[in-house]
């Protein structure tokens, strides 16, 4: 279900996906999918909406997706033989997302 969510770092109420919610204890805290900014935000849960009819039919500008069959990569340095070598990671590395969003551009 998509709510409404006041983004902090936008200054703007924003459609949400909520992913999951974390009790603390001044409250809830909401880890939220913005649907048209494609961003995470944590969101406390005096700022959720529920989102009113109509506006709830509006496509989403963005989606969450993935590269099919495209695994990170990173750069394996091994000091005692004095070599480097390009292997599977487990994250995506800064550099490469960072390229990656240049080339998207």
């Amino acid at each position: 279900q998509v709510y409404v969510v006041f983004s902090e770092e936008l200054q703007c109420w924003c459609r949400a996906l909520v992913e999951s919610v974390r009790h603390q204890a001044d409250g809830c805290q909401l880890r939220c999918f913005l649907v048209d900014y494609a961003k995470y935000c944590s969101v406390a849960s005096e700022n959720i909406r529920v989102l009113a009819g109509p506006f709830a039919k509006i496509p989403y500008r963005a989606k969450k997706c993935r590269l099919h069959c495209t695994k990170p990569l990173t750069l394996h340095i091994d000091y005692c033989e004095n070599t480097a070598k390009i292997g599977p990671a487990k994250r995506w590395d800064t550099a490469a997302v960072q390229h990656f969003r240049k080339l998207l551009e």
